[in-house]
């Protein structure tokens, strides 16, 4: 299926921002010319619905623009309606008149028949926008999207949690700033250049709370979590059908601790283990992005005619680092290809195995003086718009990630992991270490999720894949033995999460979705 590496998906900025997980590359299907589809969270305002009351039911409104605004025109047989439920800023003290609207679309099929419910969703970040994924997601499995023995059945609901997209957003990074931050030197070896990034994480993180203060522990997972329940009652649902992919496995995990009597079925894909502290969910992922880019560079070994830099693209891609700290390319928008927006790329590309061409091809376009292809591959993920514009994708993922975490490092932790995990990761050790340090300066309090069984819960589907980058597959066994009522299904392939990618997967989660019949133990998806 055509995952595309954009992140409304948000793993790890640059040498900055680590992320609790990354979230799902966009469902974002391609126009019959093969043109893109237009920037993701822009739409008109019809697509906002009126503020709601707590507690009462979804008032929905008509919202074709949000497909229009994405791809140019909606799914063939799909209506697009728009609603949103206000919830207590805080749950734990609610305050009246204290409220975030957490905005949804509907998507609902002309052929639906039977009607089981709602499938809630939400493609993970955190900071990915749950309506534009939905949209993506209403055009079919030949585009990359939902099947429709599951549209026939259910209602698409997704979600913008608080402080993303169109739910209260949270920004407070400057488009300078973000630009700074993907340019820097993913491993910065002298102290000067230490520094440097250390005043920048400093800086970023001082500017959020100077703009949102007290606010800044409620947009943690457990409050985006309880909201879930509050869109399951506005929605008219008396149990909740769930499909939460890379961070939204987390998001869905505290779900089932907090409701696990509201549960009808849960599918997580691309899991986080919640029981890692921070440090060690950030050397988990060091270590999945450390295999994946190994079992790049095998491919680009054994395919020579489709890797223009074999057979070492491992030294291909060190050397191109190496080049750009001395003598950076320049793209055509006068930006300079630095190591930092090459390790991006790199971390763009591994989100899917066709990344792995567009990889080859940008770091040997490069090397002839070629920086077009490493800014596409870098911009896809940063979420930046033509012109220098960006989401408030980074500004959600920080504020949620800082707010979970309880136990961030100091600034003298961070430089000692940083030479540790560079030796056990040399492509993506360091960087995931320097990833920490914004936690490390945020003024907010934290507000962790918990990590416990669901006691009482159904069954539960957690799906792995194998070569995973951002999720590693060892986390898959953890999350479901923690919930306790957990059932693995893996994918022997390569890229970020699986569903919907082959037919093994398709086939076994939709069972589950929509008749309740839980994959048999120990079910191993092949991966073609």
């Amino acid at each position: 299926m055509p995952r595309t590496p954009r992140l409304v998906l948000a793993a790890l900025l640059a040498a900055v921002i680590a992320t609790a997980g990354c979230t799902l590359p966009v469902f974002a299907p391609e126009d019959s010319d093969g043109a893109a589809p237009s920037a993701a969270g822009e739409s008109s305002s019809s697509s906002k619905a009126p503020p709601a009351v707590p507690g009462t039911q979804a008032q929905w409104n008509a919202c074709p623009d949000v497909p229009d605004g994405l791809v140019g025109r909606p799914a063939s047989g799909m209506t697009y309606d728009c609603a949103s439920v206000a919830v207590p800023r805080n749950w734990a003290a609610p305050q009246p008149g204290e409220t975030y609207d957490v905005a949804m679309i509907r998507i609902r099929s002309a052929t639906q028949r039977n009607r089981i419910g709602s499938l809630l969703i939400n493609p993970g970040g955190p900071g990915g926008s749950g309506i534009d994924t939905a949209a993506y997601l209403s055009y079919g499995q030949a585009m990359g999207g939902l099947p429709t023995e599951v549209t026939d059945r259910f209602d698409i609901v997704g979600f913008d949690p608080r402080g993303v997209g169109r739910s209260d957003p949270i920004k407070c990074i400057s488009d300078k700033d973000q630009d700074a931050t993907f340019a820097a030197e993913p491993d910065p070896r002298t102290d000067a250049e230490f520094q440097q990034v250390v005043a920048l994480n400093k800086r970023v993180a001082e500017g959020c709370g100077r703009r949102y203060g007290a606010q800044l522990p409620l947009f943690s997972t457990e409050q985006a979590a309880r909201d879930m329940d509050a869109i399951r009652a506005a929605v008219g649902d008396q149990k909740t059908t769930y499909l939460g992919w890379s961070y939204g496995t987390l998001l869905g995990a505290t779900y089932a601790q907090l409701f696990p009597a509201k549960i009808r079925a849960l599918v997580l894909d691309g899991a986080i283990d919640p029981k890692q502290d921070f440090i060690a969910g950030s050397e988990s992922q060091a270590k999945g992005f450390e295999r994946a880019f190994t079992n790049f560079t095998a491919w680009c070994k054994a395919t020579v005619a489709k890797c223009p830099i074999a057979p070492d693209a491992r030294r291909a891609v060190t050397d191109a680092l190496a080049k750009a700290d001395a003598s950076p390319v320049e793209g055509p928008d006068g930006r300079e290809a630095t190591a930092g927006w090459i390790f991006v790329a790199v971390i763009s590309s591994l989100y899917t195995e066709s990344g792995w061409q567009k990889l080859a091809k940008a770091v040997d376009d490069l090397q002839a003086g070629d920086a077009d292809g490493i800014f596409d591959l870098a911009d896809q993920y940063a979420d930046r718009k033509p012109g220098g514009r960006y989401s408030n994708l980074f500004d959600a993922n920080l504020a949620v990630n800082c707010a979970d975490t309880a136990g961030a490092p100091t600034v003298e932790k961070v430089r000692r992991l940083q030479g540790e995990w560079r030796k056990k990761y040399p492509m993506f050790g360091a960087a995931l270490a320097m990833g920490m340090l914004p936690c490390t300066f945020w003024p907010g309090t934290r507000d962790p999720y918990p990590a416990g069984p669901a006691t009482g819960a159904p069954p539960i589907v957690v799906v792995g894949t194998t070569g995973d980058p951002a999720t590693p597959y060892e986390n898959t066994a953890e999350l479901a033995e923690m919930l306790g009522t957990g059932r693995v299904l893996t994918w022997e392939g390569e890229g970020h999460t699986a569903y919907p990618s082959t037919r093994c997967i398709v086939a076994a989660v939709d069972r589950y979705l929509i008749d309740l019949q839980v994959p048999k133990a120990g079910l191993r998806c092949p991966a073609k």
